[in-house]
C-alpha cells in the first residue's frame, strides 16, 4: 500500500511538472512573438567587459540591431552581456532568456524583454524558434550543445538552413578538423553538412555574412536591412 501511495504521488509530481512546462512555453511564446526578425548570439558567460570577445561581441549585435534585427541571448554575463548591450545601444529589442541554475545565473542589465526559464530545452526552444541567424561566438560546453542542436535541427530539415556564423577560426579550428578528420571520413556526417556553416574573423564579416543571406532570400522583415 505504501508503494502505491508513492506512484500516486509520483504521477501527480509528473503530472504537475508538464503543466509548469507548458506554462513556460505559453509565456516564451506570448511574450516573444512579433521580435521578428531577430539574431541568437551565443557564447561564453565567463568573459568580462575590456576583454576584445567583449568588445568583438557588442559591436555585432550593436551593428545587427541598427540594421533592424533584435538580438537574442540567454540573459546572462559574459557574452551575452555584451549582445545585449549592443542592441540596446542600437535601440533595437533586447531579449535575455535566462535560466535558473544551482548557482544563480543573475540576468545582465541591458535587456528589454527578460524571461527566466525553470527548464533549459524550453529556453533552448526560445532560443531557436525566433531567430534567423545563429552566431556562435568562442564558449564552453553550453555553446557546444547550443550549436551542435541548431546543426541537428538544420540537418534534419526540422528548421530552416539559416546561416550559422562561427566567430574565430583559431578557436573552432579543432572542432572543425575533427568533424571533417574523424566524423566525416567515418561516414557520420556529409560533406553538404559544412554547408551550414561560416567561419568569420572580423565583425565585418559576421554582419555582412548575415546580410548577404537575407538579400538572397529576400526576405523582408521589420526595417531588416533598411
Amino acid at each position: 500500500m505504501v508503494y502505491e501511495y508513492e506512484i500516486n504521488d509520483l504521477a501527480k509530481e509528473e503530472s504537475w511538472r508538464m503543466f509548469r512546462i507548458l506554462g513556460e512555453l505559453v509565456e516564451g511564446f506570448d511574450k516573444l512573438t512579433g521580435i521578428e526578425p531577430a539574431v541568437s548570439i551565443y557564447g561564453s558567460a565567463r568573459i568580462k567587459p575590456g576583454d576584445e570577445l567583449y568588445a568583438h561581441t557588442e559591436e555585432i549585435a550593436r551593428r545587427l540591431g541598427e540594421m533592424g534585427f533584435s538580438i537574442i541571448t540567454g540573459g546572462g554575463p559574459g557574452v551575452m552581456e555584451a549582445a545585449n548591450k549592443g542592441a540596446l545601444e542600437a535601440g533595437a529589442t533586447s531579449v535575455g532568456l535566462n535560466i535558473e541554475l544551482p548557482q544563480e545565473q543573475v540576468p545582465n542589465v541591458y535587456t528589454t524583454k527578460s524571461l527566466t526559464f525553470r527548464h533549459f530545452f524550453v529556453r533552448k526552444i526560445m532560443l531557436v524558434k525566433y531567430a534567423t541567424a545563429y552566431i556562435i561566438m568562442p564558449g564552453g560546453l553550453g555553446t557546444a550543445d547550443e550549436l551542435t542542436e541548431v546543426l541537428t535541427l538544420m540537418q534534419t530539415h526540422k528548421i530552416k538552413p539559416f546561416p550559422v556564423v562561427l566567430f574565430s577560426n583559431s578557436y573552432w579550428k579543432g572542432f572543425l578538423d575533427w568533424l571533417h578528420g574523424t566524423v566525416l571520413s567515418s561516414g557520420f556526417i556529409s560533406e553538404e553538412d559544412f554547408d551550414l556553416l561560416r567561419v568569420c574573423d572580423e565583425p565585418d564579416t559576421v554582419v555582412e555574412a548575415v546580410q548577404k543571406w537575407y538579400m538572397k532570400q529576400e526576405i523582408v522583415g521589420r526595417k531588416a536591412l533598411m
